[in-house]
């Protein structure tokens, strides 16, 4: 527990549970409060405003769950931890949707008091210190605009801004997530044809079929459904800016059509002879390598000499750690100007996290996460434990009845994952965390069943009865 003095508030009405509390607990820098009744609690909360509130759920006056609301109302960080011998799973849900930390039924509080009581104060002290950081960049000056202040996206933008005043097509290469489209936009932005359309397909999203189609435009009934003749991207978009995104997953027959335009500046709607003409500047970008897609005679090679006049290669996020904490902040601004609410605060511990993560998914994935944590966030300060770091998939259930998991990381990223998690967060005692999680998440995907559950954690049922019996885990949290 943290070396300064912290306070404890300990409402219960039994006067015996309050003594044994106040046994484990209190130590030179823990000071335990104690009080038998909602009311009295309230009052002596006002006014001491402890660091940590554990109060039983049946109360008189008024419940643990009222005392909660009342607590998070004074102080929308307040750290509360619910106790109950008869907590159902209306009242678990219930509690942590209203904002308590933990919910503990009293049978493993001799397990798990300390524990817990360790991590809430350790995640308070993190809140407490938490920065407000003065905004470098608005959403509204910086709406669908790259954000990077690192030596590699300068060198980017000093790219953008030397080509944005030609009409040469453009590749942009890249990892997934990596903001590809955006770098495309700015050269738009930038470029003498910003008063024109910016269009964007993505190539691989549209079947083979359609997208003919939806590049060149159809005339009335070139094909069955083609009801009325329909201008294509290339003549919607004349005078503008066209982005063929995954250009590499363009089918090969389309391929020559887009050669064409890029030579001669003209096109054929699909089913028709009239020669159109077009003056659209083509920017491209891939995942791929095209190098290899062109010897392996999947992409063409003089295509790829008409696109690839100038290339801009993207970095992936974790080649890119000092804008982690710049990106973060700025979705965080978003998340709160979209949904009009108070913008939160990220900790310290949780930046580390972050900036120690490789990002396998770049931007996107960094993005995706902020807004994830914004909805499992408590206080109004993120934490280590709010963000989703990684992503398995969850098992088949017929993979589950042979003891088998499908994940998409590798064991070593997993462990990694796992360690770089624990480093980031003293609470955690990886271990012991460990057992109980992986304990309550196989009695919860095998829906409580005992012989499954011990299979797939390789365990006889007779120590993984014991571990539920050590940890508390009851039906109704398996199965909730």
């Amino acid at each position: 527990m943290a070396d300064k003095s912290q306070t404890i508030l300990v409402v219960d009405p039994d006067s015996d549970f309050l003594d044994w509390v106040r046994k484990q607990l209190e130590t030179p820098q823990i000071k335990v409060l104690t009080a038998s009744a909602s009311d009295e609690a309230f009052r002596i909360y006002c006014e001491t405003s402890p660091d940590l509130l554990i109060t039983e759920t049946h109360l008189q006056p008024f419940s643990g769950l009222e005392l909660l609301v009342r607590a998070r109302q004074r102080d929308t960080n307040a750290m509360v931890i619910l106790t109950s011998a008869f907590g159902t799973t209306q009242t678990v849900i219930e509690s942590m949707k209203l904002g308590a930390f933990d919910f503990i039924r009293k049978e493993g509080l001799p397990f798990n008091l300390k524990h817990v009581v360790n991590a809430a104060l350790t995640e308070q002290e993190q809140m407490r210190s938490a920065v407000t950081f003065k905004p470098q960049l608005t959403v509204e000056q910086h709406q669908d605009s790259i954000v990077g202040q690192s030596a590699a996206m300068q060198q980017v933008f000093k790219m953008i801004g030397r080509v944005s005043h030609s009409d040469a097509p453009v590749m942009i290469t890249g990892e997934s997530g990596s903001g590809k489209e955006l770098v495309a936009r700015a050269l738009h932005t930038y470029s003498q044809r910003s008063a024109k359309d910016f269009i964007a397909i993505n190539c691989a999203a549209i079947p083979e079929q359609l997208l003919e189609s939806e590049l060149f435009g159809h005339e009335k009934g070139a094909f069955t459904g083609a009801v009325v003749q329909r201008a294509g991207r290339f003549e919607q978009c004349n005078g503008g800016t066209l982005f063929l995104d995954e250009i590499g997953d363009m089918p090969i027959a389309i391929q020559s059509k887009i050669l064409r335009v890029l030579q001669e500046g003209e096109f054929s709607r699909v089913g028709g002879n009239e020669t159109l003409h077009t003056d659209v500047r083509i920017v491209a970008a891939t995942n791929k390598n095209l190098e290899q897609e062109v010897s392996k005679k999947t992409f063409r090679e003089d295509l790829f000499y008409r696109l690839n006049v100038v290339r801009i290669q993207l970095p992936p996020l974790r080649q890119r750690v000092e804008d982690i904490r710049l990106l973060a902040e700025y979705f965080l601004q978003k998340v709160a100007s979209k949904k009009h609410l108070p913008r939160l605060r990220l900790s310290e511990e949780a930046i580390r996290l972050m900036e120690s993560y490789a990002w396998p998914g770049n931007v996107r994935e960094l993005e995706n996460t902020i807004q994830r944590a914004t909805v499992l966030a408590t206080s109004d300060v993120i934490l280590p434990k709010d963000l989703p770091l990684g992503s398995v998939n969850v098992p088949l259930e017929s993979e589950m009845a042979d003891g088998v998991a499908s994940v998409e990381m590798t064991k070593e990223s997993a462990l990694e994952f796992l360690l770089q998690t624990a480093q980031a967060d003293p609470t955690i005692q990886l271990l012991p965390w460990l057992e109980r999680e992986f304990t309550l998440h196989a009695m919860k995907i095998t829906k409580g069943n005992q012989v499954r559950a011990a299979k797939l954690l390789g365990i006889t049922r007779a120590t993984l009865r014991k571990r539920i019996e050590i940890f508390g885990i009851t039906k109704e949290t398996s199965i909730s």
